[in-house]
């Protein structure tokens, strides 16, 4: 059951949230870092680098940043407990990672680096301990205008 907040001044304020919806952001935001964790496990398995976790930048948040021999790579980490996890990456989501990792590559002078860009879906159901996890290597191309883009 939604309340409404009073204030004395007349003002209207806004209706407080559902525990419901609050427990949802709590759920999600866990099961995410939980994601982002067992995808960094598994590309460590699979011989490379993890050497940033949460890059967070005005235009959006880079999940991993990874190191794959010569190629630096950008991780989109989805984590779901039943569908395909990795069908939430969408055009716009390809965007402001692309726009996300320029600013890494600028800010870190390596435009001049090879890089692409993985998604790393992972689905965690609730019977099993262990997740299916799928690494989708050069997910997409960079997405905009300009250098690095396509």
């Amino acid at each position: 059951m939604r309340s409404k907040a009073t204030s004395t001044s007349g003002d209207e304020r806004s209706l407080t949230p559902p525990r419901s919806s609050i427990l949802r952001a709590l759920w999600s935001r866990w099961l995410g870092d939980r994601g982002e964790r067992a995808a960094a496990r598994f590309l460590r398995k699979a011989k490379m680098r993890v050497i940033l976790r949460g890059y967070r930048t005005p235009q959006g948040e880079i999940d991993l940043i990874a190191r794959d021999r010569d190629t630096l790579v950008f991780v989109e980490v989805k984590a779901r407990r039943r569908g395909q996890p990795a069908e939430a990456v969408t055009l716009e989501k390809q965007r402001r990672l692309t726009l996300a990792a320029l600013h890494f590559l600028k800010r870190h002078q390596l435009l001049d680096q090879n890089c692409r860009f993985d998604v790393v879906a992972i689905v965690w159901p609730d019977d099993r301990k262990a997740p299916s996890i799928e690494h989708i290597r050069s997910a997409f191309e960079a997405v905009g205008q300009g250098q690095m883009f396509r």
